[in-house]
């Protein structure tokens, strides 16, 4: 039977996560702003919760209904039929979210489908889940229209770019699924030459090695589906089998980061070494000023300070045309790529940008600049 699913992503890689999707059998797939809707089976949600290295979750649809006040939103929650899919020794969690919705109050509208779903258990179990905000077995998401609601039960959990091996933390850290999204908008291939030249904990780092040896980005983590009442556990070990055994071992990839400050480097060493990935990376402590380009030719990608993260905007200012000047001297031939919120960083670095990708960092209004360097590129 196909059920519909939502998986939401970073606002800017909708399009590349809705080919993800279809590789892991997605039907009717439908991009929209924020993540992309699709339908399939449940071998497909499985495969798409251990292999999307871009969704954020996968959401099953469970009820819609049109709605002109709290009490029809009421009426939804206790007419679906949760004690089919978990029990009351289950803990939930609901969260709410709205686009123009008409309603007074967000908190009000989700005590009302906590009490939906209670009364729905008290009348088929006699008994009801208990409310755990921090860390619970089952979240419950209702998104809500000008006109319609539309709840759905969380296959993930813990969202899906926690990968379930990091574990060392830096200022400012790059979401997983954000950085595997700028990798694949870089076009690197696994085979080529990368570099992060401003690693931090090594997330652009960790995602290439992951890619390059086929781990499914899911292998160390589990999953809320895992608790559903109709959980196919044969099937899902399947569907693991399938991905452990096309993992490759190579033991040393073309993949080097460095980073200005050892401790950041020790940071990237331990995620590289939870992650199973230990000596399959290269690191190096240096300047990006003063770092020569590993190969001839290659693809670079990093997030670099923009203020909001390391440097004041003053120091921002002198330091990007050192920058483009280090690019321009030793990195023809490569293809860079900046993750930055700095909107004028290409005028700042004096290279002419060959492509500009808007992307959301969280709430930082980004760019992904590309900056395809040839040998006695003038500047400005």
């Amino acid at each position: 039977m196909s059920e519909t699913f939502f998986a939401p992503c970073p606002r800017g890689l909708e399009a590349l996560l809705a080919e993800e999707l279809r590789a892991c059998g997605a039907t009717h797939v439908e991009v929209t702003h924020g993540g992309v809707s699709s339908e399939g089976d449940w071998a497909y949600a499985y495969r798409a919760n251990l292999e999307s290295r871009i969704a954020t979750r996968l959401l099953w649809k469970v009820g819609f209904t049109r709605y002109r006040s709290e009490e029809e939103i009421y009426r939804l929650a206790s007419a679906v039929t949760w004690a089919r899919h978990f029990d009351t020794i289950n803990t939930m969690r609901i969260n709410v979210t709205s686009i123009k919705s008409p309603l007074k109050s967000l908190n009000f509208v989700t005590l009302r489908i906590k009490d939906g779903i209670c009364d729905h258990f008290r009348q088929i179990r006699g008994g009801r889940p208990d409310v755990d905000t921090v860390s619970p077995d089952m979240r419950i998401h209702a998104f809500l229209t000008e006109e319609t609601c539309t709840l759905y039960l969380d296959t993930s959990g813990e969202p899906l770019y926690k990968r379930g091996f990091k574990r060392a933390k830096v200022e400012a850290p790059l979401k997983e699924n954000l950085a595997a999204g700028i990798l694949k908008i870089s076009g690197w291939q696994p085979g080529q030459t990368l570099l992060d030249p401003m690693c931090g904990s090594g997330t652009f780092l960790i995602e290439a090695a992951q890619m390059a040896l086929d781990i499914a980005p899911g292998l160390a983590r589990s999953f809320a589906f895992e608790k559903f009442r109709h959980f196919d556990a044969e099937l899902w070990r399947e569907i693991r089998r399938a991905a452990e055994r096309r993992q490759r071992d190579e033991p040393e990839l073309p993949i080097f980061g460095s980073d200005i400050d050892p401790r950041q480097l020790a940071n990237a060493e331990a995620n590289l070494a939870a992650a199973g990935l230990a000596g399959k990376v290269e690191l190096l402590v240096c300047d990006v000023l003063d770092l020569e380009a590993p190969d001839d030719e290659g693809v670079m990608v990093s997030n670099p300070p923009y203020g909001v993260r390391l440097s004041s905007g003053d120091e921002l200012q002198d330091w990007y045309p050192k920058l483009g000047d280090t690019l321009k001297r030793g990195y023809a031939g490569w293809n860079c790529y900046f993750l930055t919120a700095d909107l004028e960083m290409a005028k700042r670095i004096g290279l002419k940008a060959t492509k500009r990708t808007p992307l959301m960092n969280g709430d930082l209004d980004c760019r992904v600049f590309e900056f395809k360097v040839v040998a006695g590129q003038n500047r400005g």
